[in-house]
């Protein structure tokens, strides 16, 4: 009987592997299901890792080989039951001549083109476009610096909804791969990307282009890539850096020229339209409205869509002191952060995203009517920086 059991179970459990296993299918630009090999590349770059990866196995395969072959050759041509005699030479300069030329030359054979491919992929001048990578705990944040663009300046974020995070609902097939605001830009253009962070250490990674940069806090470093096919390419960060460090992945959209060029002249319009001016006086209500907004893209990775938090990790929001308490408090906290945790300074926004995201914690849960100060002002921010 048990094992009847067990043989049922055994079965249910194949069947649902199998099930779960057609479900998946290739993400677009991203992982491919079964994927042994390297990304398919879209740079040139790229195209030289992948032929230094197959290229050096190749060699090392060969040496294996080579090596092992002579060896289980040697113990069966010449073991003692075939009547084999010990050599008795002590040295020999021929040999100890072969096996120090032979290895030179082909780590030099491995380390001309590998060098080669490293200098090429450090060489970022005469770029088309520069954009800057700020790694956030957990987004990434994007600055147009020069080139067709400038000016422009978004957060990208995870887009997978909640419910398929916590398998409510199928997951889709750009799976914790996908974001609100992709990076866009022209194709066959030299793309130099510069990548600091403003918490702790992340890694901006693209691996069809072949780029891998670590985000350091106060360090600024830089790469380059030249996307030589329209499509969206897909990465993540490749630097362990919390609680959500799965859930911070990039993408980036290549387009044409044409195509690149209308989406700069609408991401500026939008820009323009969005722009807050700071001295307006907002409602209660439309602060909350849009303070919800502001904390579901910055704010709920910690605290979470209760305000409870993670205990432990991340405190509460709902019944917190300093919510509830005087707004200069909370203001300094959101403007410098708070050293030796994980609030990070949330500079990076504007004073009425930060007057919003105030107002609405102090009015959102159990909190609403029982703390000083429910409504902030975009005014009150521009005081206190």
């Amino acid at each position: 009987m048990k094992k009847w059991w067990l043989g049922g179970w055994f079965g249910v459990a194949i069947a649902s592997a199998s099930n779960v296993a057609q479900a998946v299918s290739d993400s677009p630009g991203g992982p491919k299901v079964n994927q042994l090999n390297l990304h398919e590349p879209v740079t040139r770059i790229a195209a030289d890792i992948q032929w230094l990866h197959w290229m050096m196995l190749a060699i090392c395969l060969i040496i294996f080989i080579a090596v092992f072959g002579v060896m289980f050759y040697s113990l069966w041509a010449h073991r003692k039951s075939r009547g084999a005699k010990p050599a008795t030479f002590h040295e020999s300069i021929g040999v100890e001549i072969a096996w120090t030329i032979i290895p030179f030359l082909i780590v030099i054979g491995m380390a001309l083109p590998a060098t080669k491919t490293v200098v090429a992929m450090k060489d970022t001048s005469n770029a088309d476009l520069t954009i800057k990578a700020i790694g956030y705990q957990w987004k990434w944040g994007y600055d147009y610096l020069s080139g067709e663009g400038e000016g422009i300046s978004f957060m990208s974020t995870l887009a997978t909804p909640r419910e398929q995070i916590d398998n409510l609902a199928p997951k889709g097939v750009n799976y914790l791969m996908e974001v609100d605001n992709p990076v866009v830009v022209p194709v066959d253009k030299k793309i130099r990307v510069v990548t600091t962070a403003n918490d702790v250490i992340h890694s901006w990674m693209i691996p069809a282009f072949g780029v891998k940069q670590d985000a350091i806090p106060g360090f600024v470093r830089d790469t380059w890539f030249r996307a030589e096919k329209i499509g969206e390419y897909r990465g993540q960060c490749a630097e362990l850096c919390g609680k959500d460090h799965a859930f911070m992945p990039i993408v980036v959209k290549v387009v044409s020229q044409q195509d690149y060029t209308a989406w700069v002249d609408e991401q500026k319009k939008l820009l323009a339209a969005a722009a807050d001016d700071p001295t307006k006086v907002w409602t209660a209500d439309e602060l909350k409205v849009r303070g919800e907004k502001v904390y579901a893209a910055n704010c709920v990775a910690c605290h979470q869509a209760t305000g409870k938090g993670v205990p432990g990790s991340f405190p509460a929001l709902d019944g917190d002191k300093v919510v509830l308490g005087p707004k200069a408090d909370q203001i300094k906290v959101l403007l410098n952060g708070k050293p030796g945790t994980a609030m990070a300074s949330f500079k990076h926004l504007s004073d009425t995203e930060i007057a919003a995201v105030i107002t609405y914690t102090r009015n959102a849960w159990s909190n609403a009517g029982k703390g000083t100060d429910p409504v902030v002002q975009p005014a009150d921010i521009t005081a206190s920086r």
